[in-house]
């Protein structure tokens, strides 16, 4: 007999499925859900055809912002976004990394002239893994680095 785990359908709002398995959380502290006042759903390590396992983050009522998008993309490269809007898809798409990322990420070198003034800018590196070089210092940021900083 086959068992699954049934989540609700959300009305309105936004699914981000296809994510590394782990990661949901990284997502879940990126968005500030801990304290947000619709329902969220959230699935672990739930078995996938494409990518064997995945994290699953479903938001009712909450559309998210193009820096919220770029800023997961850092954690989350391989997930798909999907608007939905009285129970239907609306808008499907897959998440990329544009090749800069600013006002996201503090530099990690404690020297770096962003640290001081302006805001740190990066040049997307490379995708997968994510890497991240410092447009100032030239410090590079690998994709464990991102996820443990956060927004610093």
């Amino acid at each position: 007999m086959k068992r699954e785990l049934i989540v609700s359908a959300i009305r309105n709002g936004t699914v981000i499925d296809h994510i590394a398995p782990g990661r949901a959380l990284d997502v879940v502290r990126i968005l500030g859900l801990e304290s947000f006042g619709d329902s969220v759903a959230l699935a672990v390590n739930v078995p996938s055809g494409k990518i064997g396992k995945k994290d699953v983050v479903k938001i009712e009522s909450r559309a998210l912002s193009e820096s919220e998008v770029n800023e997961i993309a850092l954690v989350a490269p391989s997930a798909t976004l999907s608007i939905i809007k009285e129970y239907e898809v609306v808008e499907k798409r897959k998440l990329e990394l544009p090749d800069v990322i600013h006002g996201v990420l503090s530099c990690i070198n404690p020297n770096c002239i962003s640290r001081k003034e302006g805001e740190a800018r990066f040049l997307v590196e490379k995708r997968k893994p994510v890497i991240l070089r410092c447009y100032y210092c030239e410090r590079l940021l690998l994709e464990e680095d991102i996820a443990r900083r956060g927004k610093i």
